[in-house]
């Protein structure tokens, strides 16, 4: 399966929950199916019955809806390596979350909102294709984690329903005028003037000792001028920096990272204040020596981005099965990589003939591809990649990748696609903003009472 494969969107929590581990299991980590501890411990009096902590309208919520929840939401949290450091302080978020969920389900099936058995067998069917297997094991891996396939569909059932009902009374209604982009660029020229705008710089240190002579000096100049010439000319930029950085860290290709120009030495700031995005300045002089610096990004907070880093690659994908365990795949790949770097065999021929992606017929040629078009797993070994180098095997959801890296480009946008962007931008935060104050009302509407636990 193409790593570019898009995502379900509009999941609940519990089947956001369910999807993870089912990823997970797909790719032979077992650790994501072990148990995560319970996000809190009941006294053993509430452990031997429910009792209700809520009443929205004249619809409960139960201590053990909310116990259930917060330890789906816990266990996804552990898998993304975010769960809080009390696991108690979710239950709070829980429990207004489902008060929230309970009001507006309320409202859509008041207002005459329904779910057709098409469009949840649809959503079944999208979930079991995005994680590799069919409906049937679909219903097996739910059964084997202890929830009814009824349980799930109505889940299916409940989160349609949300989300025709935001279509419906907020998304419907937010628009973006051609006044409002207007508007946003203008304030964007203006807020570069002020100095907000923010950049990241990759450098090339060659040092110059304090007691340097003339002609060490002088050398040494020689030397940068060799690593500006060869930058200027297209060479890799990370891999200049291995060959002539004397900086400390050259972690990351050099880059310095994306801060506020007031943050960079003035020297850097103009040298490079007239440059865009990929340009390589005019060599700096400082106390410590000569610099050689790429523009790699430039922002301004809360704008759009103007200009991409596109990335060609390739790719060979082994997908685990009966036949194949995980452990024979990552040594297959293995050795295709040593091949590779060995210059014995070619990487497009290795995939026509291995890969098992729809790439293969390609010699598993991914095209020219921008920011966000993969899975992260996939694009985070991939950028960290030189053009030319191949990954080590990388398992991700889909199975064990091998990649290589052709080449990169910086691509500006055109007046219309940074319009577009604009306008998607605007667009996103009027939605944040209107949906925020939709469901502060629907919540406002409905008569909410809160119960103690019984003693």
């Amino acid at each position: 399966m193409n790593p570019m494969t898009p995502r379900l969107k509009t999941l609940s929590l519990a089947v956001l929950a369910f999807v993870a581990l089912c990823q997970a299991q797909a790719q032979g980590l077992r650790a994501a199916t072990t148990p995560a501890p319970s996000p809190v411990a009941v006294s053993s009096t509430q452990s031997q019955a429910d009792f209700i902590v809520a009443v929205v309208n004249s619809e409960p919520i139960t201590n053990t809806e909310v116990q259930r929840e917060a330890q789906r939401e816990y266990q996804q949290l552990v898998q993304q390596r975010r769960a809080p450091s009390d696991a108690r302080l979710l239950l709070p978020e829980v429990l207004e979350a489902l008060i929230n969920r309970k009001a507006q389900l309320q409202t859509a099936r008041e207002t005459g909102l329904r779910v057709e058995e098409s469009a949840i067998d649809q959503a079944e069917q999208s979930i079991a294709l995005q994680n590799q297997f069919d409906v049937a094991e679909l219903r097996r891996r739910l059964e084997r984690e202890g929830q009814t396939v009824s349980q799930f569909r109505s889940q299916l059932s409940d989160q349609i329903l949300l989300q025709r009902l935001r279509e419906r009374d907020v998304e419907s209604r937010v628009r973006v005028s051609e006044q409002d982009i207007d508007q946003f660029l203008r304030e964007q020229t203006s807020a570069t003037t002020t100095g907000d705008t923010q950049i990241n710089i990759a450098q090339i240190l060659v040092a110059v000792p304090e007691s340097a002579t003339p002609q060490q000096v002088d050398a040494l100049k020689l030397r940068a001028q060799r690593a500006l010439e060869r930058a200027r000319k297209g060479d890799d930029f990370a891999a200049l920096v291995r060959e002539f950085s004397d900086a400390v860290d050259q972690a990351n290709g050099g880059q310095l990272g994306l801060r506020s120009t007031n943050r960079y030495p003035d020297l850097f700031v103009q040298a490079t204040s007239a440059l865009s995005v990929g340009d390589i300045a005019e060599l700096v002089r400082s106390p410590a020596g000569f610099h050689i610096l790429k523009v790699v990004e430039k922002v301004r907070p809360g704008a759009p981005t103007m200009a991409v880093t596109q990335s060609h690659a390739r790719h060979i994908l082994l997908i685990p099965n009966a036949r194949l365990s995980e452990a024979e795949a990552r040594r297959k790949l293995i050795e295709f990589k040593k091949q590779v770097v060995a210059q014995q065999a070619d990487f497009a021929t290795l995939a026509r003939e291995n890969s098992q992606d729809g790439s293969a017929a390609q010699g598993g040629d991914l095209g020219w591809t921008s920011p966000g078009m993969f899975v992260p797993e996939f694009e985070a070994a991939m950028n960290r990649l030189a053009p030319g180098e191949v990954s080590d095997p990388l398992l991700s959801r889909f199975g064990l990748h091998l990649i290589q890296l052709l080449e990169r480009r910086k691509v500006s946008l055109t007046v219309e696609q940074q319009r577009e962007a604009t306008r998607a931008m605007l667009r996103e935060k009027k939605l944040d903003e209107a949906y925020l104050t939709w469901a502060q009302d629907v919540r406002a509407r409905a008569y909410v009472e809160m119960r103690e636990p019984p003693q």
